[in-house]
């Protein structure tokens, strides 16, 4: 028989938990898991739609790449700052429609940044989707653990693949719709904003009588037989790791398109088909992530998927207009794969407060990536974006560090 998953702590101390009124499902419910993640894939989509639009208003407004940069550290930041203070939020008290409610801040965002003609209007715009992204995240990757019938790896792959091919999507219908058509055609993306929050709406409905104080003992979860100290470790170590992973890839999303105009002299409509295929390659390694990490254990999936992009990486900035589409494929697939078994693995360290958890790390995920985009800004404006390439093809290293994770008990992992 399935134990109660135990979700949060009410006011009086007594754990919140996912009931199941009526009876728990004895797998997962992949009604609710297909249209989380299709709701996730609406909410990236329109997230990076941001970054996929960069070249259009680096021309329109004669940004240089610091400038840039701001750009996505202010979307990315507002979401890193928030999300973990949403999480801990709903940890206590959950609210099922509350990821309606934050899709209507990037409703209005992507307006305002339709109309916006001044840089601070776009900075803010950039704020506004980020604090959309905030919301969505912690809640509703409780919700995938609550769907997931026990199978948690399985559950966020599916949950975090819709993200990915959002991701891969935006700069697809950038380059059809905006790049053609101009700013002002980034207001049709707020009828996907209206969708989602409908979408989100009906999985709320689904998700309310699910949630219910019960007074209980606390669960320990897989990482019952590990000291405090052990566990901060262990939290440390993955947010070390997210720091190669998310650093990297600040410089692929924000700048991919960029390197491959200056080096190759390719179109921005093909250099946006290039990072589609990165993206997208991204999402298929995100998808193949949680199960293997079911399946081998989170800590050799972590491992492998960090520390196996380095060879790929470190030939890439060598590489030609062929072999960095290869490559780009590669690294894609494998870096990413990290991401669900990262979660889960994080989620089993602390099973009482999934909501923070889950708010920190993906929060921390848009932190880096917005730090990240800053700073190698700024280097590209004063050593080249080439330069860029090459250092960050060192960042994968990183993951030796992975070895350092305590092994999580057999029937949890």
């Amino acid at each position: 028989m399935n134990k109660p998953v135990i979700l949060s702590e009410d006011t009086m101390g007594a754990p919140i938990v996912a009931s199941s009124a009526p009876p728990p499902p004895t797998g997962p419910v992949l009604m609710v898991l297909g249209a989380i993640s299709l709701s996730h894939l609406l909410n990236d989509l329109m997230q990076s739609l941001i970054f996929a639009i960069y070249p259009v208003l680096k021309a329109n407004y004669n940004l240089d790449f610091t400038q840039v940069g701001m750009i996505t550290l202010a979307c990315m930041f507002t979401s890193s700052l928030l999300q973990p203070l949403v999480g801990l939020y709903t940890d206590r008290r959950p609210k099922p429609f509350s990821l309606a409610i934050g899709m209507g801040f990037t409703l209005v965002g992507l307006l305002l940044l339709s109309v916006a003609h001044v840089y601070s209007m776009i900075l803010i715009a950039a704020g506004l989707v980020g604090m959309g992204s905030a919301i969505f995240h912690p809640e509703s990757s409780r919700i995938a653990r609550v769907a997931s019938g026990g199978r948690y790896g399985l559950a966020q792959s599916i949950f975090q693949v819709g993200g990915n091919f959002g991701s891969a999507i935006g700069p697809v219908l950038a380059a059809a719709i905006v790049v053609p058509f101009g700013q002002g055609s980034i207001a049709l993306f707020s009828l996907i904003a209206g969708l989602a929050m409908i979408i989100l709406w009906r999985i709320g409905v689904w998700y309310k009588p699910r949630i219910m104080p019960r007074a209980g003992k606390r669960v320990d979860g897989a990482s019952g037989m590990l000291s405090s100290s052990r566990v901060a470790f262990a939290l440390v170590v993955l947010m070390v790791l997210l720091f190669s992973k998310g650093f990297y890839l600040a410089g692929i999303n924000s700048y991919y398109t960029f390197y491959l105009i200056q080096k190759f002299g390719v179109s921005t409509q093909t250099a946006q088909i290039y990072l589609f295929v990165f993206l997208a390659s991204s999402a298929c390694g995100t998808f193949f992530g949680g199960p293997l990490g079911d399946r081998f254990g989170r800590k050799y999936v972590i491992w492998f998927s960090i520390l196996g992009a380095l060879p790929f990486t470190l030939a890439l900035p060598y590489a030609n207009l062929f072999w960095s589409l290869v490559l780009s494929v590669v690294i894609g697939f494998v870096i990413a794969s990290a991401m669900p078994a990262i979660i889960v693995y994080a989620q089993e360290l602390m099973p009482h407060r999934f909501g923070m958890i889950s708010g920190l790390f993906f929060g921390l995920v848009f932190g880096i990536s917005g730090i990240g985009a800053a700073i190698l800004g700024y280097v590209a404006d004063h050593t080249g974006i080439g330069f860029v390439y090459h250092v960050c093809s060192y960042l994968p290293a990183i993951g030796l560090l992975a070895v350092l994770l305590p092994q999580l008990k057999r029937a949890d992992v």
